[in-house]
């Protein structure tokens, strides 16, 4: 399946060589930020909408299938969605992580954790539990638009979602570009200077005439 080789490939590629393929990407607000050690995160999005409420972030733990990355709609509210026992029902259920806009706690145990988890703040006041919250509907988290089923990929750098049918044309890009990089880097290792390795000068002087142009690698 495409899902499967494009998680293969981001395994050696980050989310920083994504965005360089595609600049109209979806990036979640950087203040949603790891609260545990394992960042890396690839899955489709199963979507909850909530606000000081965590009893839907429950419900679609139990929900989701394995793979799947919970990503919360908390309203940016500074109210905790998410916690321990969120994050192991979340392992046990084979989820590929849980992103929250919205607050986390327990972070003594979520520190830790295998399950990536990701939240705006880290509080210990936590929600009520007498609204069932909306599942699978399209949801704001971050700032962006993200629906159910949308890729999902995130590591120390951030987040972004991906519209599945970009898939194919933006896992060449990405790979082709974390390619040039590393040739790059080791004509860097080896002495050469930036301006050996991309058209700098070129790049500046079509700019200051007016021309179109484009920064490159020559490597």
């Amino acid at each position: 399946m495409l899902a499967d080789r494009f998680a293969e490939a981001f395994h050696t590629v980050d989310t920083t060589a994504l965005c360089d393929a595609d600049k109209s990407l979806r990036v979640m607000d950087s203040a949603i930020r790891p609260r545990s050690a394992a960042t890396r995160i690839i899955g489709p999005a199963f979507t909850v909408r909530c606000q000081d409420d965590f009893f839907g972030v429950l419900r679609a733990i139990e929900a989701a299938a394995a793979g799947d990355v919970i990503v919360v709609d908390g309203g940016s509210s500074e109210i905790a969605l998410a916690g321990e026992l969120f994050a192991r029902g979340a392992l046990v259920r084979g989820l590929a992580g849980i992103i929250v806009d919205g607050g986390c706690r327990d972070i003594g145990y979520v520190r830790d954790c295998e399950l990536p988890v990701y939240s705006r703040f880290v509080t210990p006041m936590s929600g009520s539990t007498t609204e069932l919250g909306e599942l699978q509907t399209r949801v704001t988290c971050g700032g962006v638009p993200v629906s159910p089923g949308e890729m999902v990929l995130a590591d120390a750098e951030g987040i972004v979602v991906v519209d599945p049918a970009e898939l194919e044309s933006l896992c060449a890009a990405e790979t082709s570009i974390k390619q040039a990089e590393s040739r790059v880097i080791a004509k860097l290792d080896a002495g050469a200077t930036l301006s050996d390795c991309v058209n700098i000068d070129a790049h500046a002087e079509a700019l200051q005439n007016g021309v179109d142009s484009a920064l490159a690698f020559l490597v």
